[in-house]
């Protein structure tokens, strides 16, 4: 009886390592879904013209300070007799040869040389590492440069190319001599819009457009992922819906063909 009540309890079993072991199994699932989904929201490296294995070089190129490229074409008249020198500046989806048509008789009764490049990135432009505001604007006064333009020139941006013209205007206002914007697209969040302005245009997109937009403003990162799932509507621009046409607007394309150059 003393034995027995001299006796300590018995020591507990350590617990097992079940719980540990699913907290790492967890962790781990949660770092793999992680990287899957930041390697699904990722654009592909960009294939650069002229590199090993990429596209070749068939367009004129100028090299910029940094060691990158700008293809360009040339029209109109020839720059030493241009009264009127101008870049055009493509927008979306789109690229040098989709600058502005001017017929020759016009061109050479006004004196107008036009020159348009593929934005970085775009066609046959290598892209840049780190674009920003300013690096447009330089990139367009070093491609002026490059192609001897004179001290001063003309810009004319079209759609999503009219937004660099505020670039430009703020970082190279010494080197322009006008400036035109056609269709551009709007900020809906620039605060020298009155707000029922923004709003009234905001609410004219097609609400697929509206997500596409609030995206690409607010989520930069997941741009590229939104504008190829296949779950939810992407941009009409990009899907080519022509609703996002006004009935005046699809009277004139039908007058249009496709791009031969993508033939």
């Amino acid at each position: 009886m003393a034995d027995s009540a001299g006796k300590r309890p018995p020591t507990p079993a350590p617990a097992s390592g079940g719980g540990g072991m699913a907290w790492k199994l967890s962790l781990a699932l949660f770092v793999l879904l992680a990287a899957f989904l930041y390697k699904q929201i990722q654009p592909p490296a960009p294939e650069i013209v002229g590199s090993p294995g990429g596209p070749p070089v068939t367009a004129s190129r100028t090299k910029l300070k940094d060691g990158r490229h700008l293809a360009y074409l040339e029209s109109g008249v020839p720059k030493e007799k241009a009264k009127y020198k101008i870049i055009f500046v493509h927008g979306f989806d789109s690229c040098r040869y989709d600058v502005l048509q001017v017929s020759p008789e016009l061109a050479q009764e006004l004196g107008i040389y036009l020159l348009s490049f593929d934005r970085p990135g775009y066609g046959e432009s290598d892209p840049d590492p780190a674009p920003s505001e300013k690096s447009i604007a330089l990139d367009i006064e070093e491609l002026a440069d490059n192609l001897q333009l004179g001290p001063k020139f003309h810009l004319i941006g079209f759609s999503m190319g009219g937004e660099i013209m505020w670039s430009c205007l703020k970082y190279i206002p010494h080197r322009l001599s006008g400036v035109a914007v056609l269709g551009p697209v709007g900020n809906y969040w620039w605060s020298g819009l009155p707000s029922n302005v923004s709003w009234d245009a905001w609410y004219q997109q097609l609400p697929r457009d509206q997500w596409a937009v609030w995206v690409s403003h607010h989520l930069p990162w997941l741009t590229y992922w939104w504008n190829t799932q296949k779950l939810f509507p992407a941009s009409s621009v990009i899907a080519y819906n022509p609703a996002l046409l006004s009935e005046e607007d699809a009277k004139l394309m039908e007058k249009f063909g496709m791009r031969t150059y993508m033939r």
